[in-house]
This record gives structure tokens, C-alpha cells and sequence, in this order.
């Protein structure tokens, strides 16, 4: 890392030579299972779409970690911890059909904006930013550092991943969520829905700016993952040749599709813009009114559909499916066994990345014997 960009975030000097995509010792037919991946990207099917099965290992691994702290956030940013956790979880777990093992540095969904200046709070599973920017006349408090914290925490505990998954795992980058959701962890929500009344300007260069950092930090995690062998992937779970990108915008929720397409649109298009494959995670019913202008999107290659907690299950949703499949984006569908026929008589096989929850070795042979025949 021998310079900064222009908004402060280090360049990852890549080497002058191409990386091979490390392997995982224990699957043989990671190459195959990647190819697979690959091929979702493209709305394509090798020989049957994506499939994503595990279930506990035959036998015991590696024991979880104990270890007492004296508070939750010295917990999460615990390196050494982190690791032990990561490795145990996986040597537990049997990947079966297309699954492939990936651990991501977590700090939580809002680190983002943490590496603007805000601090985080941490919870037992999650983390939220606290909002730093009280009044718009301190904008200029808004700027990355890579000083900050946050910022070397994620580069510790992405190193240490890195070392101890070789073979075992790929290592993906942490959660990124510029846009609206980077401006809620400065502001507040409940602040930002009046800011776009009453200071739209303010909101569109402060997005301005924070997409241009996002463009930079997203660029230096491709380029570090790339240099040591990995795919690319991230709390989603593809792992990927392709330098892909999870756009999000869990604040839409609260405005308007006019709102909506003016002020924020033009930024996930631009997330979109930068990463080679993408996929969009839309979250909760209340996003659905945007979902026609997320699909006119044209380097947007699928959409994750999370309906939420007591809204049903994914059959309940074939219709939005059968959007996001017309407008020939693919999707990401976590569903039950029970649920396969269905999804299998109703939907395309082509772009689509299936999340199978089973019980069994039983099930798995059912399901990947059922979607080989899904053509």
C-alpha cells in the first residue's frame, strides 16, 4: 500500500502476475461448484442451477471457542476469537451440492459508516452505528480516514482470515452499505426523512462523496482478496471469479419510489456500475414498490428477496420471482425441501442460486436428483 486515492483510502498494489483461485482441500469439485456460481451470474446453467445444502459434520471438529470478555464489543473485535469461531464453524459443517465455505470480517452492517467517524454500539448478534453528524453545518466531520479504527480492525481480522482459511475457506470482504443506509448510520433514520424535505442538497453531496469512497474501499478489497488467491463473496455467501457486490437499501422502506429514484437510485446504479456481478438485497414488503426501477438497472444481475418474519414463506413470493425471472434478472432463494417442487414448476433454472434448508443426506440426494432434471 504504497499511496492513497484521492479520498484518502489505500491502493492495494496488486502483483504483476494472475493468482489462481485457491482450492479447499477437502471438496474436489470446488472448480465445478465455482463454474456453477459463475454461470449464475449470467442468468446461465452449466448442468443444473445452483444449489447451497450443509449439514453437521459425521464427526466432530474443532470445539467452539470459550473465552470470558469483559464486554460484548471485546468480543467482536476480538482477532484471535474470531478465527477460532470461523474454523470451527467450518470444520463442523459438510458443504453439499454446490456450497462453498466463506467467512467474512464482520463488525456489523453499518462499519461502513464507521469508517466516516462514527462509533459503534454492539449487541450479542448485531451492531448499529451512533449518529455523528448533529447538524449539516459539520459535514465536514463526514471523512474516511485510513486511521480510523474500524478501518484497521477490518484489515486485522481480513489478514488473519486469510492466513488461517487456507485450503479451508475463502475469505470474503465485510458487509458494505454506502447509500441512503451509510447516511441513516450519520443522521438517524428518523433525521434523514426529514433531511430529504428539508435539505435534499445536503443529502445528494454527502452521497456523492460517500459513493466515491465506496467505489475506492470496494476496489481495495477486491484487488487484497484477488492478490491472495480468493473468490470474491460476502455476507451473501457466492463465492465468485467475478469481483460482485451486494448493493442494498434497507432505508427505502421509509420513502416514496419518487423519492426514491431521484435521490438514491442514481448511487446503487453506481454500485452496480463498479463491480463485475451484483446482486441487490431487497428487504421487507415495504420495498417491493421499488423493485420495478431496481430491475431496469441493466448491469444489476439479481435480486435477493428477503419477505421477513412472519410474512410467509418463499413459495408465498412467486410472483415477485416471476418479475425479477421476465425481466431477466437472476435470483438468490433461501427456501425449505418442501417447498422445492414448487419452485421447480413455477420458475426458470437459469440465474437462479438456491438456498436448501434439509435434514438429511436423504434430502440432499432428492433435491440435487430433482433440480438436475430442473432444465
Amino acid at each position: 500500500m504504497s499511496h492513497l486515492t484521492g479520498n484518502g483510502v489505500p491502493v492495494f498494489e496488486k502483483p504483476s502476475y494472475n493468482v489462481d483461485i485457491m482450492g479447499i482441500d477437502y471438496l474436489d469439485d470446488y472448480e465445478m461448484r465455482m463454474k456453477r456460481q459463475d454461470a449464475f451470474w449470467s442468468g446461465a446453467v452449466i448442468d443444473r442451477p445452483v444449489v447451497h445444502m450443509t449439514l453437521p459434520s459425521l464427526t466432530p471438529g474443532s470445539p467452539m471457542p470459550e473465552k470470558k470478555f469483559a464486554t460484548i464489543r471485546e468480543r467482536w473485535h476480538d482477532v484471535e476469537f474470531v478465527v477460532d469461531k470461523a474454523l470451527s464453524n467450518i470444520s463442523n459443517t459438510r458443504y453439499l451440492g454446490d456450497a462453498l465455505p466463506m467467512v467474512f470480517p464482520n463488525l456489523g452492517p453499518e462499519v461502513f459508516s464507521a469508517y466516516f467517524g462514527t462509533e459503534m454500539e454492539y449487541s450479542e448478534t448485531t451492531s448499529w452505528a451512533i449518529p455523528n453528524l448533529e447538524e449539516w453545518s459539520d459535514i465536514e466531520n463526514i471523512k474516511f480516514s485510513a486511521n480510523n479504527f474500524y478501518w484497521k480492525k477490518t484489515i486485522e481480522m481480513t489478514d488473519a482470515l486469510l492466513e488461517a482459511g487456507k485450503g479451508k475457506f475463502y475469505t470474503g470482504y465485510t458487509d458494505l452499505h454506502p447509500g441512503a443506509d451509510a447516511l441513516a448510520g450519520f443522521r438517524d433514520p428518523l433525521n434523514l426523512n426529514f433531511d430529504l424535505i428539508d435539505n435534499v442538497d445536503a443529502v445528494k453531496s454527502l452521497l456523492k462523496y460517500t459513493d466515491d469512497v465506496f467505489e475506492d474501499v470496494f476496489n481495495f478489497w477486491c484487488d487484497k482478496l484477488q492478490s491472495a488467491g480468493q473468490a470474491i463473496g460476502t455476507w451473501a455467501g457466492i463465492a465468485t471469479p467475478k469481483r460482485s457486490h451486494v448493493p442494498s437499501d434497507d432505508f427505502s422502506c421509509m420513502i416514496s419510489n419518487e423519492m426514491f429514484n431521484d435521490i438514491f437510485l442514481p448511487g446503487i446504479t453506481r454500485e452496480c456500475d463498479a463491480a463485475e456481478a451484483s446482486i441487490y438485497h431487497l428487504d421487507g414488503p415495504d420495498a417491493l414498490r421499488h423493485l420495478d426501477s431496481l430491475l431496469d438497472i441493466s448491469s444489476l444481475n439479481a435480486i435477493q428477496w428477503i419477505w421477513g418474519a412472519g410474512n410467509g414463506r418463499a413459495s408465498d413470493w412467486l410472483e415477485v420471482f416471476q418479475r425479477c425471472q421476465s425481466a431477466e434478472k437472476g435470483l438468490q432463494i433461501t427456501c425449505a425441501m418442501d417447498e422445492l417442487d414448487v419452485m421447480i414448476e413455477n420458475l426458470k433454472p437459469e440465474g437462479v442460486w438456491l438456498r436448501l434448508a434439509i435434514e438429511n443426506e436423504d434430502d440432499a440426494n432428492l433435491a440435487l436428483k430433482k433440480i438436475s432434471k430442473w432444465l
